[in-house]
C-alpha cells in the first residue's frame, strides 16, 4: 500500500504523475493543520524516507525490476519537497511545485540520474528527493521574485 501510495501507482497511464497528483491532498491536510507554512512538509516527508526505502526495495525484489513503475511514494516526498519552497501557497505555486518537481523527475539532470544507481529502494527513493529539492529551490527563487 505504501510503496504504491495506496493504489495510485496502479495507474494505467503515467503512474508516476499519478503519485504526484496523490500527494497534494495529504499535503493540504498537513498544510492546513500548520497555519499553511510550506516548510512543515519536510517533516512528514523526513519521516516517511525510511518507510517508503524499505516498501520500494520490497517491491524491487517482488517485481524482480530496478523501479517498478507501479512505486509511486517516491513521487510523493518529492512532491511534497517541492511544496516546501513555496513562498506563499495559491494555485499557481501548487501548479509551480508540480510542474518543476515532474520536470526535475523525468529530466533528470545531475545528479538526480546518478542517484538512481544506488540501488534498491534507496535508489528508487533518492533520486525523487533530489529531484523535489531541485523543483522547491526554483519554486523559492520564483517566489522571491513575486513570480506568483
Amino acid at each position: 500500500m505504501l510503496a504504491t501510495w495506496f493504489g495510485c501507482g496502479f495507474a494505467p497511464k503515467a503512474p508516476g504523475t499519478a503519485g504526484a497528483l496523490g500527494a497534494l491532498l495529504p499535503a493540504w491536510a498537513v498544510l492546513s493543520l500548520t497555519g499553511f507554512a510550506p516548510w512543515t512538509l519536510i517533516l512528514p516527508a523526513a519521516l516517511l524516507t525510511a518507510p517508503a526505502i524499505a516498501a520500494s526495495g520490497i517491491v524491487a525484489r517482488e517485481r524482480n525490476l530496478k523501479d517498478p513503475q507501479i512505486v509511486v511514494v517516491d513521487e510523493v516526498l518529492g512532491q511534497w519537497l517541492s511544496l516546501a519552497g513555496a513562498t506563499t501557497l495559491n494555485w499557481k505555486s501548487v501548479l509551480g511545485a508540480f510542474l518543476l518537481f515532474r520536470l526535475f523527475d523525468i529530466r533528470k539532470p545531475p545528479p538526480v540520474r546518478r542517484l538512481e544507481s544506488l540501488g534498491g529502494g534507496l535508489g528508487i527513493v533518492a533520486d525523487d528527493l533530489m529531484a523535489g529539492v531541485y523543483a522547491a529551490l526554483v519554486l523559492f527563487l520564483a517566489g522571491c521574485f513575486n513570480l506568483y
